[in-house]
């Protein structure tokens, strides 16, 4: 048997080593996509926290990983685009469009790119999926209807592409649950055109997505628990299903005063009035602290929170009080709360039989900026019949 030389024995040795010390590509490769979830997983759940600065850090560590992957653009878009429309001032807010608008880009040319090359890539399309549907929903604030609406022409196809290539990707079902849920809430031509675009609106189904997503998603799983309360409590007059859910978020995420709200008002809903007033409480004290993310914007939506509790309870004039106080405030990030307020105070009118008081109420509600959804629908719906507490029940 031949002996190695000195010479030999080193550069065999020194190959050993090497081959221990480099990473293989493919467990490299895999690595590198799972700290991209990770720092994916950690940004969303810093902007639930309601830590602007955080998620964003978060987020732009995925991105650095990977400067190709469309799936961290696509996700920043989603988070600026919940900051842009739960901030406050309007120079902040110009910021955080450009930004926005700049991710929406970012994911939307890597994406294609990534398509053009690998047309099997699930990843890419539900990047495209994501930053579409935040161009969609930029759009429709808006009012660029025919632009939002193009925006969301290819969203279906690009969400069952991705559910096609990747079944095992839960979180799909998120934004399927939100084209399902709320085209379900659009009616008369809207609904035909968005029918005809982008996908029939669905209740049952968009509750169904949600489900899946928050059971089995990953990065949109407390998205989609947000949206079920917000269903659940709002549209399907379901306060006990909400409960459970708005519970798990508010202990999640203790500072986010939007999932304190949600909790307190289906406490409300449910009766619970000592617990909702508990937590009323709760949001005052950090409103008059002012520790971030509270502030004193907050105060004509706690107003308008009292007055629920209040008006769930039978005490109508304690109830008005709350919500004449909450319409002083004519900010525009305002606007839902004061449509709200003007909704109940005409279901008060119309209790008291006070029929034309009542109607005027429900008008201004539906003549406000910048109000979609529930609000609105109610008071479209107790202008064409009075509103009846017993018949709720």
């Amino acid at each position: 048997m031949r002996r190695f030389s000195f010479r030999e024995f080193f550069i065999f040795s020194l190959l050993v080593f090497i081959s221990f010390c480099l990473p293989c590509p493919h467990l490299s490769a895999a690595s590198s996509r799972e700290r991209i979830k990770t720092f994916l997983q950690r940004g969303i759940e810093k902007g639930l926290h309601l830590d602007e600065k955080a998620a964003g850090a978060e987020l732009m560590k995925a991105i650095e990983l990977d400067r190709e992957n469309p799936i961290g653009y696509a996700c920043l878009a989603m988070a600026h685009l919940f900051f842009y429309e739960t901030g406050f001032e309007e120079k902040e807010k110009k910021k955080k469009e450009a930004l926005l608008l700049r991710a929406v880009e970012d994911a939307q040319v890597r994406a294609e790119k990534r398509i053009e090359n690998d047309p099997q890539d699930a990843e890419a399309y539900l990047s495209l999926a994501i930053a579409k549907m935040v161009k969609n929903r930029w759009e429709s604030i808006r009012k660029n209807y025919f632009r939002a609406l193009r925006e969301g022409q290819n969203v279906w196809e690009y969400l069952e592409k991705t559910r096609e290539l990747d079944p095992g990707n839960y979180d799909v079902y998120y934004p399927m649950g939100v084209l399902h849920y709320h085209l379900a809430q659009v009616s008369g031509v809207a609904r035909w055109i968005t029918t005809l675009f982008i996908t029939a609106g669905d209740r049952e189904k968009g509750l169904k997505e949600f489900d899946l997503a928050s059971a089995k998603g990953y990065l949109l799983k407390d998205l989609a628990r947000a949206n079920l309360v917000s269903a659940y409590s709002g549209y399907e007059k379901q306060p006990a299903r909400a409960l459970p859910l708005a519970k798990q978020l508010k202990e999640k995420y203790p500072q986010n005063y939007n999932f304190s709200f949600a909790l307190a008002n289906v406490f409300s809903d449910l009766g619970q009035a000592e617990e909702a007033l508990s937590l009323a409480r709760e949001i005052a004290n950090g409103i008059e602290s002012g520790i971030p993310p509270y502030r004193r914007e907050l105060w004509p939506r706690h107003q308008q929170l009292l007055g629920k509790i209040y008006f769930d309870q039978g005490d109508y004039d304690k109830a008005t009080d709350y919500f004449q106080l909450a319409l002083k405030d004519t900010a525009p990030y305002n606007a839902r709360v004061r449509a709200r307020a003007l909704v109940r105070l005409g279901m008060i009118h119309d209790i008291r039989k006070e029929r034309k008081t009542a109607e005027e109420c429900y008008q201004k509600a539906l003549e406000i900026e910048g109000v979609e959804g529930l609000a609105q629908r109610e008071a479209k719906e107790y202008l064409d019949n009075p509103y009846n507490p017993t018949k709720r029940k």
